[in-house]
């Protein structure tokens, strides 16, 4: 039976097989914390209650060892999952050596060259679980509308943006692309489908170390005949709305196991602001207000908050660094102290952090020049006056991938949508309609520099039945580190790749 099943079967006696997460002693009782992928529970073995050789082994066990017991589920609202199994058998699977994440503080790279094994902590697994619930609520969500998974190659023999930054390979005598994106064709599928999806893995060779980069990422991508701009922004709020309604109602446990607040994605489930490019910049650049608030003067307000606060947390370090320095000091209190201190550390290194970025930000919307696309401060600074996602659409056509549809309005501007969302996690999403015209077409591939000869598979889905259709891409991982509120984007997959990063 699985840890998550326990509540089903109160006062029932199962058998459990896990791994030991966590261990501690009493005079004649040993408490294990035992996970088994599915959960986490309080097991309890009493000395009187076990057979002698069993007890002695379970005074034997170390962090990770694996175990199968045997007992009765109680219900106990105060531990872990609101259940404990009172143990009445143990039988030892394997003894692990000395484990080396243990409760101290860890580097980064440490927990990174560790990978394999800082999954099993319980934050990483609570991570993974939303994450496996957000691929499962998008993918609900598509075929309840409609949709057919198809599949992208991962091979290219082309660029959909461009080859500066892909990784390039041989493909026995020819030069391939990891693929950057599916979108290309997912264009063709759609004009034999009507609407499709496509879900898979997509490489950028950026050398980037950035809080929001990875070489290696999810995309999901539907494409949709006889679909504008408009229709496709509609789209995408009706998918982010029912997969955060998904995944609010699924996995309350594991937000409380990761401490996220979850008002701000229940506030998500709206309407989204829409913005063009020319009122976002005139935002970004503290020309245009928000329901009163401007951004410069938001900006300025929250430093001010930074600097108190820094100086409220160093305080605070300082007192309970003075306490468990006392002589006499019980270790429970102690340890509490310690755990209290580390916690304030890393908030002051956010704080720090924050210190040093918000001039930086300031000073780079007031200088922000119109025209350009938006760097991720310029995305964190519009977003800090909404508390949902923001759409913002209608983008100078220079800084668009050469697909995208121009406005009939405005040849200058490309009927593009980038999905902001808020917290400072900027771009989740980016999509738009496609250009249908193939002399446009032509004309900007040859802007670009790219290969005519590799692009006339796509011009034929001009040359035969061409319609008007549009489409996105959602970056998995960056949606899963808003949704789940992670300092970087490496927590967000099980195997993060990054510039530099290739083991485990």
């Amino acid at each position: 039976m699985q840890i998550k099943e326990f509540s089903k079967n109160e006062g029932k006696e199962i058998t459990v097989q896990g791994w030991v997460a966590n261990k501690r002693e009493g005079k004649t009782l040993v408490f294990l914390v035992l996970r088994d992928g599915s959960g986490f529970a309080q097991c309890v073995i009493n000395e009187d209650s076990i057979e002698a050789g069993a007890y002695a082994d379970a005074k034997k066990l170390t962090a990770e060892s694996a175990v199968e017991l045997k007992g009765t589920v109680v219900k106990d609202e105060k531990q872990v999952g609101g259940y404990e199994l009172q143990v009445s058998r143990l039988q030892v699977i394997s003894i692990a050596e000395e484990y080396p994440i243990s409760p101290k503080e860890h580097g980064d790279s440490f927990l990174a060259d560790h990978r394999h094994l800082w999954l099993r902590s319980k934050r990483q697994w609570a991570i993974m679980r939303i994450r496996n619930e957000i691929i499962h609520a998008i993918h609900n969500f598509f075929q309840s509308e409609g949709f057919v998974q198809m599949d992208a190659p991962i091979f290219t023999g082309n660029a959909c943006e461009g080859t500066s930054d892909l990784f390039e390979t041989e493909y026995f005598d020819k030069t391939a692309y990891l693929t950057q994106s599916g979108q290309l064709y997912g264009e063709a599928m759609a004009m034999a489908m009507g609407k499709i999806y496509t879900f898979g893995p997509t490489f950028r060779a950026e050398k980037s170390r950035t809080r929001r980069h990875l070489t290696e990422f999810w995309m999901m991508e539907p494409e949709m005949a006889f679909y504008d701009n408009e229709q496709n922004m509609d789209l995408i709020e009706k998918m982010l709305n029912s997969v955060l309604s998904d995944v609010l109602e699924k996995c309350q446990s594991e937000f409380e196991i990761i401490e996220r607040d979850t008002e701000m994605l229940k506030k998500s489930v709206v309407k989204f602001p829409r913005l063009t490019y020319d009122e976002a910049v005139a935002i970004l650049k503290g020309e245009q207000d928000v329901d009163g608030k401007n951004a410069i003067r938001t900006l300025e307000a929250d430093l001010g908050k930074v600097k108190v606060n820094m100086e409220r947390v160093s305080a605070e370090i300082a007192e309970r660094e003075e306490k468990i320095a006392q002589p006499g000091i019980k270790k429970g209190e102690r340890n509490f102290n310690q755990n209290k201190i580390d916690q304030l550390k890393n908030a002051l290194k956010d704080l720090e952090e924050d210190q040093r970025n918000i001039p930086n930000w300031i000073e780079s919307a007031e200088k922000f020049e119109y025209g350009n696309d938006f760097g991720g401060s310029d995305e964190t600074v519009i977003t800090r006056l909404f508390d949902v996602p923001v759409m913002v659409y209608n983008w100078p056509h220079k800084v668009k991938a050469f697909y995208m549809k121009r406005d009939d309005a405005n040849p200058e501007l490309a009927k593009g949508v980038d999905v902001l969302a808020p917290e400072g996690y900027g771009e989740i999403i980016g999509g738009g309609e496609r250009e249908t015209n193939k002399d446009l077409l032509i004309e900007k591939i040859k802007e670009h520099k790219l290969p005519m000869s590799e692009f006339e598979w796509y011009l034929d889905l001009r040359r035969y039945g061409s319609v008007p259709h549009a489409g996105f891409g959602v970056g998995l991982e960056r949606l899963v580190c808003w949704i789940c509120k992670l300092p970087h984007v490496r927590e967000s997959v099980p195997f993060p790749r990054w510039y530099g990063r290739l083991l485990p």
